[in-house]
């Protein structure tokens, strides 16, 4: 009898986490075989995780090892936008970052250097430590990281004070899901199986979106609003309760207070006045306030896509107050989802107190700053974890700052990125299946640990080590403070308490002291000065333009007709993967508003305003109701006919409260390209 030979396995897997910037935060099992990733898939050890992650992470793999990849530091050779460098090594790379900023100080003082990250990683050692060390030692501007979440955080913060919120396993407890601004089958696909397990069980769907998702589908409510009137549908919400005495009296007595203040900027908005703002059905409307008034446990699934407009803070504040007036809180599965990144006041001491009150740059406004701040104007931008050539507003004056002579821009990222064809110096940065990191879910209230998995391609170096070893050649680092990745890991690690760290080092994840799915005022409760929820922030009032629970209607225009949105998509995470291959963009638009512009599917247009226009084709379909037209959020200049973005659409004007983005009060029209 002959004897089957098998092969050997040769491939190892193991365990680490996602830092991306998406709530879920996947625990991951990564096949390595002789050091090279060969397989990426989800692990248990993350529970709300399940075993499965989303389709853009699995093929990670393909920007460790593609031809966009950074390897080797260079410097540029051609002219600004290029992406031409020539490789030079990290002492000759690192020698000419610290001279040029060192020369740059002596000139102009230290906010003349502008320090520009986000979320490209939401790692705890990839921004805010050696980094911001570095930067505040040197006297910097700073930074005012708005792009997102920043209305949001501002209205939980102020309302809530940082209290936690409902993760997803508890969403099958409740009655009534209502999913607010979000799309969670393309960012935070976890909570999708809870939703539809809660309705297999009889809970009652509500989607809030100008579009048809694939959630809105199997809705037993969609209310598609018009994009910037959320505000006016919340408040509608609050007057019917308030009118037909459903609010909680005795627990807004007991645990809040500013309700009396909020029902009368309430009292305006009638449903009919609501839905003729919000472009619905008054039937409709009127249905959700009496779903939401009548079914408990309800749970508000609040997104970000309802900040990105002028009434950005003025919406998140009156959605999140939902829960407090109708008396949804003290129940497994009732009360609000946000960013369960509270859950984690970590206090990052080894930063070191501000050295003194530099300058503070909206990032929505980099464009302006870019081009005509001055006393002193920008002459250094450090780019890293972020992508501002197309994911902010106003692309175009953004670009025409990048292209100054007399800027020195360096870029520090893991691949050629838009803006790294930009950059006078380019220094390639480790992914983090290549380094050591901790990953904050901020829809689960996990911490995991990541870990290096394999040797990435070239010379890739992590955020910490590199921002430590600048500080060292400029002679601003001190003696025993933690001097890069491995020790600032350590140090992270020992400023948590006890048992969190353990459980780290032991398990690779753990769960605050609220634990992993905490009922809001059972587990949790407000964190403001009196314990209370403030329904009305009087600085938040002072803030606001018109004041709180007030709508600024849009200018319209008949030369800009259309709203357009820039939702996340199912290819990338903002931008980040965005260098990978994509079908071809198209601009989606409904059959009512490609009708009288004679478009047909897949003609080529022009989208166009009076600050900049995109070149693509159009998709026609009815998921997107009439008047707003789509344009994926994340793409790259390659992506469209003409190297612009929906950022080059969106103007750089600013929130309500809180300087937050107003890509969603792009208003634009729409024509068929000449052959």
């Amino acid at each position: 009898m002959s004897r089957v030979t098998r092969p050997r396995k040769t491939h190892v897997t193991v365990e680490t986490a996602c830092p991306l910037d998406c709530p879920d935060s996947c625990s991951l099992a990564v096949a390595v075989d002789r050091g090279r990733v060969i397989q990426i898939d989800g692990s248990d050890r993350q529970p709300l995780t399940g075993g499965y992650i989303c389709a853009k992470v699995r093929r990670f793999g393909e920007r460790l090892y593609g031809d966009a990849r950074l390897r080797h530091p260079g410097i540029r050779i051609a002219p600004k936008g290029s992406g031409s460098f020539s490789q030079i090594d990290w002492p000759e790379a690192l020698d000419q970052a610290a001279e040029h900023i060192r020369d740059v100080v002596a000139r102009w003082g230290g906010e003349a250097v502008l320090p520009v990250s986000y979320g490209g990683s939401n790692g705890l050692l990839s921004q805010d430590t050696t980094d911001a060390r570095l930067f505040r030692r040197l006297g910097s501007s700073r930074l005012a990281r708005t792009v997102c979440a920043a209305p949001t955080r501002a209205a939980l913060r102020r309302m809530y004070g940082g209290m936690p919120s409902i993760t997803y396993g508890d969403y099958v407890h409740a009655r009534l899901i209502v999913i607010w601004g979000a799309n969670p089958s393309t960012s935070g696909i976890h909570l999708v199986p809870h939703v539809r397990e809660a309705q297999r069980r009889g809970a009652k769907l509500v989607v809030i979106d100008p579009r048809t998702t694939q959630l809105a589908r199997l809705a037993d409510l969609h209310l598609p609003v018009r994009p910037g009137t959320d505000v006016a549908v919340a408040l509608a919400v609050h007057r019917f309760l308030f009118e037909n005495g459903r609010q909680d009296a005795a627990f807004l007595a007991a645990h809040a207070r500013g309700a009396d203040r909020l029902a009368e900027r309430a009292a305006d908005w009638t449903v009919e006045r609501a839905s003729d703002v919000a472009g619905l059905d008054r039937p409709a409307l009127e249905r959700f306030a009496t779903l939401y008034a009548e079914i408990s446990p309800a749970v508000i699934r609040c997104g970000w896509g309802l900040e990105r407009n002028r009434n950005g803070g003025n919406a998140a504040l009156a959605i999140l107050a939902l829960p407090a007036v109708a008396g949804k809180f003290g129940v497994r599965g009732g009360g609000f989802t946000m960013s369960n990144s509270v859950a984690w006041p970590l206090e990052r001491s080894w930063i070191g107190a501000e050295e003194q009150a530099t300058r503070l740059v909206n990032m929505n406004r980099l464009g302006w700053a870019l081009t005509e701040m001055d006393n002193p104007p920008v002459k250094v931008l450090f780019v890293y974890n972020c992508n501002p050539a197309v994911t902010l507003p106003d692309q175009n004056r953004v670009l025409k700052g990048l292209a100054r002579k007399d800027l020195y821009t360096i870029v520090f990222d893991q691949v050629l990125t838009d803006t790294a064809r930009y950059a006078d110096l380019v220094l390639p940065a480790t992914t983090f299946l290549e380094s050591h990191d901790i990953a904050r879910a901020y829809g689960p209230t996990s911490l995991q640990l990541v870990k290096p998995v394999a040797e990435g391609p070239g010379q890739a170096r992590s955020n910490a080590d590199v921002f430590a070893e600048l500080s060292e050649r400029m002679g601003l680092a001190r003696e025993g403070e933690p001097d890069g990745e491995l020790a600032m890991l350590t140090s992270l690690t020992a400023a948590l308490p006890p048992a969190t760290s353990n459980a780290l080092w032991e398990r690779g994840i753990a769960h605050p002291a609220c634990g992993a799915a905490p009922v809001q005022f059972v587990d949790v409760r407000p964190g403001t000065p009196d314990g209370r929820i403030d329904l009305f922030p009087e600085d938040l009032d002072r803030e606001a333009p018109s004041g709180l629970y007030r709508w600024i209607p849009e200018k319209t225009s008949d030369l800009y007709p259309l709203a357009l949105i820039s939702p996340a998509s199912d290819k990338t995470i903002s931008s980040t993967l965005g260098e990978l291959p994509r079908p071809a963009v198209k601009l989606l638009m409904h059959p009512d508003d490609a009708g009288p512009r004679l478009l047909e599917e897949d003609d080529k247009v022009r989208v166009f305003n009076e600050i900049g226009e995109v070149h693509c084709t159009v998709g026609i379909g009815d998921s997107v109701r009439p008047g707003t037209v789509v344009l994926p959020k994340g793409l790259w200049r390659k992506d469209t006919l003409n190297g612009s973005t929906a950022t080059a659409l969106a103007p750089d004007s600013l929130t309500d409260f809180a300087g937050g983005a107003c890509f969603n009060d792009a208003r634009v029209q729409v024509e068929r390209l000449p052959d």
